[in-house]
């Protein structure tokens, strides 16, 4: 559980000198739909999916959303962070791209050749499934167990590459959380690759991170076991560390759990940042214990997404505080009526220089690679002029 700060809404506190100012991008899980809001709070522009969100939205180079929605019960799994669609929609709302399947869940990954890294539930063998050490239930008690397909599909959502995860894990090695439901295993949450063409995956019921080789599939690094707990929102920063949210959930001798954001060296497991608020002076100021992202802006400050509690905040790298904004947005834009929750699945930010933003020149070679290249472009124009008018309008 985490604790929500009711009496709070909106822009909350804004440095302007030391913030890294831009516009940012957030979605609501009591919605469906994506907001842009500039950094006091100003909505911009919204989009409307039609779906819950099933896990992370991201605005793309070429400016069009990418987006994991969540399907009504009748076709998505019974089992945590399943979604079942992920859509692409350009600046005007319309539909780029859609991929389907009920087996889909929590993250995707667009690559450069314009393929989609997409993740699946798929079912477990039962002689690997009573091996496997994960939850509270007795193996005989809970006899299915979902594991995690990896899948590569092309822009026509053709299967051009995959990794089984139960085919590769070691059951006695690759162990899950005793406290956990028994019904997924490893419960691949997010997906970034590396400079070396290898995949780093967020294992959330393993308490721990994986390299995989992406030729032979096997894994060549593990971490975390001992230091993680239920991780998140994996980002590949450009000096080839990565920065990961770290819920605390299920934390082992901790009695008031507390997350943390962590910047790792791949294949080394050292931390070489980290950011926790001090519980014995603050007592429980900063935990989410699902869901939330976090995000190295360019400036070095850190974006994090409190996600259970709605609240985001940027930090300068000593910690400081410069920017903070609880969610209170509407359910969605033709609506008034406010959500029964603030939570967020994610929200990150775009300086005013990133090429997906209006007024931008798109780089035409990376856009001619994707799927979700813009085709109407007297439409893309009139957006484009229309958020620019509004973003002088608010002075910038």
């Amino acid at each position: 559980m985490s604790i929500a700060r009711t009496m709070l809404k909106k822009m909350i506190f804004y440095d302007s000198y030391r913030a890294y100012n831009g516009l940012n991008i957030l979605t609501p899980v009591d919605g469906t739909g994506v907001w842009m809001i500039d950094m006091n709070g100003n909505f911009l522009n919204y989009w409307e999916m039609n779906y819950k969100p099933a896990g992370y939205t991201k605005l793309l180079p070429n400016g069009n959303i990418l987006y994991s929605g969540k399907l009504d019960s009748n076709h998505s799994l019974d089992v945590p962070g399943s979604g079942g669609i992920i859509i692409e929609k350009d600046w005007n709302g319309k539909n780029i791209w859609e991929y389907t399947s009920n087996y889909l869940h929590d993250d995707f990954l667009r690559l450069k050749n314009g393929n989609t890294f997409v993740v699946k539930w798929c079912n477990i063998p039962n002689e690997i499934a009573k091996r496997i050490h994960c939850g509270y239930q007795k193996p005989e008690n809970c006899k299915e167990i979902w594991g995690d397909v990896l899948q590569e599909v092309d822009n026509k959502g053709r299967l051009v590459w995959q990794w089984v995860a139960h085919e590769h894990l070691d059951p006695n090695i690759d162990i899950g959380c005793p406290l956990c439901s028994r019904i997924a295993w490893p419960h691949i949450n997010s997906i970034i690759m590396l400079q070396d063409g290898n995949i780093l995956l967020s294992l959330y019921k393993n308490n721990s991170l994986i390299i995989i080789n992406k030729d032979s599939g096997d894994i060549i690094w593990r971490w975390g076991m001992e230091e993680l707990t239920h991780p998140y929102s994996l980002s590949l920063l450009d000096s080839g560390n990565v920065l990961l949210f770290d819920s605390g959930y299920h934390s082992k001798g901790i009695d008031i759990a507390n997350s943390r954001i962590l910047e790792i060296v791949p294949y080394k497991g050292d931390i070489v940042w980290y950011f926790e608020e001090n519980k014995a002076k603050h007592g429980l100021l900063f935990y989410s214990s699902s869901i939330s992202s976090c995000q190295k802006l360019p400036n070095a400050n850190v974006l994090v997404c409190e996600g259970n509690t709605g609240r985001i905040f940027e930090i300068t790298e000593d910690g400081q505080l410069v920017w903070e904004y609880m969610n209170d947005l509407p359910v969605s834009n033709a609506s008034i009526i406010q959500p029964k929750y603030n939570k967020l699945f994610s929200a990150y930010r775009y300086g005013f220089d990133y090429s997906g933003l209006p007024g931008n020149k798109y780089n035409r070679q990376e856009e001619q690679s994707m799927p979700g290249t813009v085709q109407n472009q007297s439409n893309d124009k009139t957006m484009e002029d229309n958020i620019l008018k509004r973003l002088q309008q608010l002075g910038y």
